[in-house]
């Protein structure tokens, strides 16, 4: 309700302030019903602004006293002398805006969350204190009710921040007793030297980082790592030195087998000495391994005397293995003959001649043995050319098909026989080669299964 100024002292004046504080009690009580209800459903408090209808809020008498509206009654908040009463009444509502923006304004950062809680807290209790001897004409009532408002979001929020700041402490020792209890594991069982010393590395950074944790267990937790991070240094320098005495003593018996090596290296009793050697390169390997360099060193020494063995054995044999260089130069007219096929032509007059080859391959005895793998590198290579020309061809629709196919699985059959009988003959090399045909024709048989199932 809007309330006319009073402007002096007569009766009718007199009679129209007492009609305007019986309205304005009126009002309170209006008000402070509502004030009620919000504070039982928990919702902000609405405050009128003073400045909007001044004289809503109050009077100023004819000797300049200033009253403002309460619950309990008129209630004298100020003198004004200066001016008109509207002036007056102007001024004093301001003063109550002012404090209504001001609580807005903290209101605002608390719900932003950039307001310090316990600072927001006593600002509040600040101005609460300012309501005990109003200097402001407005809605006291409503005003005391949102401040009231404030200080439950104030207090909740500093509860909030308490918990908060609980929670993070203890996800903060949480993570440390973590990383601690990860670096025991480190150090009492971790072998791998490089990753479990970078790991710990790794955990010293990301503990300097996790803070809050109250001093007592810090110290605590800071303790366990530490002494974890001692432990595995422990055993990590005692691993080291272990394995330094262990390359000392490798170096020592690899010096004793390039001694008795390099003894053996001009011997001409070529079995028992060939089987020395073989039986030298597998204590070598068994020996362990010594400082990098002296282990060089070492194994070039012991590689020179073995091969001056072997290549002396092989020159002596040679003139007594005129039946192997026959042999050589069999396999040789005979890959040469190989590598003459043409499989871009006629496929099937290809893969006959290289089974004749083949054959005839079989029928060569051994030929030298550091000329084994060009030889049958170099057939091995007509072999992958021809083939690759027939799964080319086998990959279109062909009309014999499936009689290819019956061909080519009696071709492994054959092949997987004759390695049967060689193995059960002990002619390891014979039924290596045929296993070794089996193959190829196995190859080719299923590439010829899939040209027939794709048509």
């Amino acid at each position: 309700m809007v309330h006319a100024p009073v402007q002096s002292g007569r009766p009718q004046d007199a009679a129209a302030a007492t009609s305007l504080r019986k309205a304005g009690m009126t009002e309170d009580n209006r008000t402070q019903q509502h004030l009620e209800t919000s504070a039982q459903s928990g919702a902000r408090p609405f405050v009128s602004r003073a400045c909007r209808d001044p004289q809503r809020w109050g009077r100023i008498a004819a000797d300049g006293t200033v009253y403002t509206h309460t619950a309990g009654g008129e209630r004298a908040v100020g003198s004004w002398q200066a001016g008109t009463t509207e002036e007056g009444l102007a001024h004093f509502a301001r003063r109550f805006d002012d404090l209504l923006t001001e609580a807005e304004l903290l209101e605002s950062r608390l719900t932003s969350g950039v307001a310090d809680p316990k600072q927001a807290l006593s600002r509040v209790r600040s101005l609460r204190d300012e309501l005990v001897e109003p200097t402001a004409m407005g809605d006291l009532l409503g005003f005391t009710a949102f401040l009231d408002h404030l200080q439950r979001r104030a207090e909740d929020t500093l509860a909030g921040a308490k918990t908060a700041r609980e929670q993070a402490k203890a996800r903060a020792t949480a993570r440390k007793e973590a990383l601690a209890q990860e670096a025991e594991l480190i150090g009492a069982e971790s072998t791998q030297w490089k990753s479990g010393g970078d790991r710990l590395r790794t955990i010293l950074d990301e503990w300097k980082t996790i803070k809050g944790v109250d001093r007592k267990n810090d110290e605590a937790l800071w303790r366990r790592f530490s002494k974890a991070r001692d432990a595995f240094a422990r055993r990590r320098g005692a691993h080291f030195a272990e394995l330094d005495r262990q390359r000392v003593g490798a170096r020592s018996r690899k010096e004793e087998l390039v001694v008795e090596a390099e003894a053996l290296a001009d011997s001409t009793d070529w079995g028992t000495t060939a089987s020395r050697f073989r039986t030298l390169m597998a204590e070598w390997k068994t020996a362990g391994r010594a400082p990098k360099e002296a282990d060089d060193a070492l194994w070039q020494r012991f590689r020179a005397a073995q091969e001056r063995f072997f290549t002396q054995r092989s020159a002596t044999f040679s003139g007594r293995d005129s039946e192997l260089e026959r042999n050589m130069t069999r396999k040789r007219e005979l890959v040469a003959a190989a590598e003459r096929i043409d499989p871009a032509g006629d496929i099937e007059a290809a893969r006959t001649q290289l089974r004749d080859i083949q054959e005839r391959w079989e029928s060569v005895g051994k030929v030298p043995r550091e000329r084994v793998k060009e030889l049958e590198g170099r057939l091995r290579a007509v072999e992958d050319r021809v083939r690759t020309a027939a799964n080319a061809q086998w990959r279109q629709i062909d009309p014999e098909s499936e009689a290819r196919v019956a061909q080519f699985r009696d071709r492994v059959e054959q092949y997987e026989a004759q390695a049967a009988k060689a193995r059960a003959a002990g002619d390891d090399h014979r039924a290596s080669t045929a296993q070794a045909r089996a193959d190829q024709w196995r190859e080719w048989l299923a590439a010829a299964e899939r040209a027939v199932t794709s048509r």
